[in-house]
């Protein structure tokens, strides 16, 4: 079965004493095994490098803040917002992604398929490679 990108709708609760919690139950938001756990902030103004990668999958919470992501996942480039609390945004391997037009408290967490590689052997960089491996792999 191909696993297909998905943007997810967390249910975010609201309590009494006007905090708020959005509960992830893993086995049902993300569908492989979590190896890896990691977080990072998009400045104001700035960006992540976009790429994607050959194996690893991903799901991205945005627990802060906002950021638009840049996804391709075979039609092109196209924008979708994560506003905060309970977006996120599944991606299997070969969906291009990085993100974009963070508001100052941007926060977005990660968990990922595969353990970290110094080595980046994983990652597809340049667009143009990408497009050509994503295009052989639709025909």
């Amino acid at each position: 079965m191909k696993k297909m990108f998905k943007k997810i709708t967390l249910k975010t609760l609201h309590t009494a004493h006007k905090s708020h919690l959005t509960p992830v139950e893993f086995d049902q938001v993300v569908p492989f095994k979590v190896k890896r756990l990691y977080y990072f902030n998009v400045g104001p103004g700035g960006k992540t490098g976009e790429h994607c990668h050959k194996t690893e999958q991903e799901v991205f919470f945005q627990v802060q803040g906002s950021a638009t992501a840049i996804i391709d996942r075979g039609n092109g480039k196209e924008e979708i917002r994560l506003n905060s609390p309970g977006d996120a945004i599944y991606l299997p391997n070969f969906v291009w992604h990085g993100f974009k037009d963070a508001t100052p408290d941007c926060l977005i967490l990660a968990v990922s398929s595969t353990n970290y590689a110094d080595d980046r052997s994983d990652y597809i960089e340049d667009y143009t490679a990408y497009l050509k491996i994503r295009d052989a792999k639709l025909r």
